[in-house]
């Protein structure tokens, strides 16, 4: 039964390393990314058909878009944390002036796709080019800054 207890023991310790610690900066900014990408599916899918077109969902998760790319930022220490693995490429730290530039055309991007959905009634085509400017956002800093 011990041979049982401690084999269980070490299991569980293992699975438990492999994790970001949700608490961590890079454990809020993946949060924060996740959620990011999942409303912006949703905005993609309603202009593609993939999702029936929601005026005021649409709206709503415009607002929701705008919000969260403010925040992930933050969770960027000026220093790259040590230990834990994560998909930034070390250019974030080392270029940070870079890295902020994009991080505003993000927001600015977001900021008129919210303007763009305050004006109602919606008309999906109107959303297009600015829902393809917060996607082409996201692409740009993805294609500097992230390590696939």
């Amino acid at each position: 039964m011990n041979k049982f207890l401690l084999l269980a023991a070490v299991c569980l310790s293992l699975a438990a390393c492999g994790g970001v610690d949700p608490n961590s900066p890079q454990g809020k900014r993946q949060a924060i990314f996740k959620d990011m990408l999942k409303v912006s599916e949703d905005l993609g899918g309603m202009l593609r058909g993939r999702i029936a077109f929601d005026e005021s969902r649409f709206a709503e998760g415009a607002v929701k878009l705008d919000a969260l790319t403010r925040t992930p930022w933050q969770h960027f220490p000026k220093v790259q944390e040590a230990g834990g693995e994560t998909r930034a490429k070390d250019d974030v730290w080392q270029r940070q002036e870079r890295f902020q530039e994009l991080a505003q055309e993000m927001e600015a991007s977001t900021a008129e796709l919210v303007a763009v959905a305050a004006n109602k009634p919606l008309r999906e085509q109107a959303l297009v080019a600015p829902m393809k400017k917060v996607e082409d956002s996201c692409k740009a800093c993805h294609e500097e800054f992230r390590a696939y």
